[in-house]
């Protein structure tokens, strides 16, 4: 898996997005004359918060960056917890761009770019538990732990948890706490988050495999064909060029992978 978010990209001649956004698209892009984009700093391959200063970083803040830039308007980073509440927004007029998991439920309000990145979705589980593989989770009596509105919750509420139940949190955060204190049986998310939360908690471990891959993708209010068609060909050069696979890498996300 790492080998290919290390291989060099070719940017393919004649698909390449001008560096300048023509003037037409830039007023779609913001019509308030500043981009506004949601991070959703609760999926930290995506984006990380410093705890102390707030700053945020990660590929989706470089990606918001540089579409700024290339359109001439300053940029406002609008911070969430997760990304349910980032789709809550996407009629009110809060954010321009977003960067979330594209699915068929957050389609019918959001435009998505095709993914950039590739994640999978998996279980965290107390040590000493009986589940030991993807299908042991979907059981009578199996309570998981989700974060509301998160891809995997979506994911999962579509008839493939057939048997167990959903605890829903506010947030992925919310959910680990209320994982650990309530002593469910399982949490859902980001397999990568998941992972390093063992690592640094021996009282838990991730189930082998993965229930779901998760494309993240950037997003864009309906409505706004111009735009639209923009971001959608700036994904696909920032993914050709190597700025996607550089910018995680430099966010210390080692293991995500840049889409095809």
């Amino acid at each position: 898996m790492r080998r290919l978010l290390l291989l060099p990209a070719l940017v393919l001649a004649g698909c390449v997005t001008p560096d300048v956004v023509p003037t037409d698209v830039a007023r779609d892009l913001a019509p308030s004359g500043t981009l506004r984009a949601a991070i959703n700093y609760g999926n930290p391959v995506l984006a990380q918060r410093d705890a102390g200063s707030g700053e945020l970083r990660g590929v989706s803040v470089d990606l918001a960056r540089e579409l700024a830039h290339r359109a001439g308007v300053p940029l406002e980073l609008r911070p969430y917890d997760a990304a349910g509440k980032v789709t809550a927004d996407a009629t009110s007029g809060r954010w321009d761009i977003a960067f979330v998991a594209r699915d068929p439920e957050r389609a019918r309000d959001i435009e998505f770019t095709d993914p950039y990145v590739i994640i999978e979705g998996g279980y965290l589980v107390p040590a000493g538990s009986p589940i030991q593989t993807i299908e042991d989770v979907d059981r009578p009596g199996v309570r998981i732990a989700v974060s509301r509105g998160s891809a995997y919750d979506l994911f999962l509420s579509r008839g493939i948890i057939k048997n167990a139940s959903l605890v829903r949190g506010p947030s992925p955060q919310a959910a680990v706490e209320q994982f650990a204190a309530e002593r469910l049986d399982a949490l859902a998310g980001v397999k990568a988050a998941l992972t390093e939360y063992a690592r640094t908690h021996p009282g838990y471990r991730v189930v082998p495999g993965r229930f779901m891959v998760i494309e993240q993708a950037m997003a864009l209010p309906r409505g706004r064909p111009l735009a639209a068609r923009y971001v959608r060909e700036f994904v696909d050069e920032m993914k050709a060029s190597g700025f996607v696979a550089t910018s995680l890498l430099k966010s210390g996300q080692k293991e995500a992978l840049v889409a095809p």
